[in-house]
Parts: structure tokens; sequence; C-alpha cells
């Protein structure tokens, strides 16, 4: 009675275990698929649909606070806001892909290229080697919600929330310092 009892408890910390340190092997798996260019490993651990919905929704939350409630209220800053609202979705679009996510998690600043004051690029200065999630932070939130933040070019925190699904972790949402990162 007592080796089966024993046997339970093993088996319960194993399985603890194994759920504790799955958000840290996913990280480590989505790094190796940036550094290799792997989108369709990259896809396996990243829910897009759902990272898409929670970009689209923090850009038309932020899209919102900056025209104020004077816009909100008249017709044409209504109309006004669902046109910056459907051309910032295509930078949304751009980001929720694999390539625009290993982006991000490389600690590029994408929407800073689309800004037109900024100033131009050398298109053949010597690129630096991708190194996907450096310098990360770890936290548990909830028992089934996990957060690695890595700072993005500017040195602005991203935020990207793993959710367990079973016994299998994915990336579920990127949360961007837009307060900063745009103007």
């Amino acid at each position: 009675m007592k080796k089966w009892i024993a046997a339970l408890v093993v088996a319960a910390a194993l399985l603890l275990g194994w759920v504790a340190a799955g958000p840290f092997m996913t990280v480590n798996a989505i790094r190796t698929a940036v550094k290799q260019g792997d989108t369709a490993a990259l896809s396996k651990h990243v829910d897009f649909a759902s990272v898409r919905l929670g970009l689209k929704a923090q850009v038309d939350d932020y899209l919102v606070r900056r025209a104020g409630p004077s816009v909100q209220s008249s017709l044409l800053g209504a109309i006004g806001l669902g046109m910056a609202s459907s051309v910032a979705g295509g930078a949304v679009d751009a980001i929720a892909t694999p390539m625009g996510i290993g982006a991000v998690l490389e600690g590029r600043n994408l929407l800073k290229r689309l800004d037109p004051s900024a100033p131009p690029r050398d298109a053949y200065a010597p690129v630096e080697p991708a190194e996907p999630l450096k310098q990360l932070s770890y936290r548990f939130e909830t028992p089934s919600r996990f957060t690695a933040t890595v700072a993005n070019a500017d040195g602005d925190p991203v935020v990207f929330v793993l959710t367990r699904q079973g016994l299998s972790w994915r990336v579920t949402e990127v949360r961007l310092p837009l307060d900063k990162m745009l103007p």
C-alpha cells in the first residue's frame, strides 16, 4: 500500500514539474525556431488568431485614447477613427505573422519603420545576428498563465503571454508598449 502511495506522489510531482517547466521549454523552442527561421515550428507555439485579436484591441484602444472625447463624440471623428483603425489593422496583420512575431522576439521595433519622420536606414549596413528573446524576465501570473518580457530596440518592454492548453503552452497575447512606441 505504501509503495502505491509513494508512486502516486512521485507521479504527481513529475506531472507538476512538467507543467511548471512547460513555459520555459516553450520559450526555448520559440527561441530556436526564430533563430533558425523555422516558421512552421514557431506556428506550433503561437496562436496567431488570438495574438492578432489582442493586438488589434490594443491598437484600437490606443487610437481612441489618443483621439480624446471630443473627436470620439463627433460624426467625422468617428469616421476618422474607423479609417485609422482599418489602416492600423494592416500593421497588426503584418506583426501577427511568424515573421513579424519573430522580429518582435528579436527585439526589433517594427512600428518605427512605419514612422515617416524616422531617419532612413542603410539597406547595405551589416545586420547583427538574430538573438531572439535575449534578457528575458519570466513570471507565472496563474498556474495557467505565464509571461515572458523582452525589451525592444528602444528598451521598452514587450510582454508575451503564454497560456496553458492541457499540458502544452502557447503564446496567446503580445502586449506592446504603444504609448512609448508611437508618437
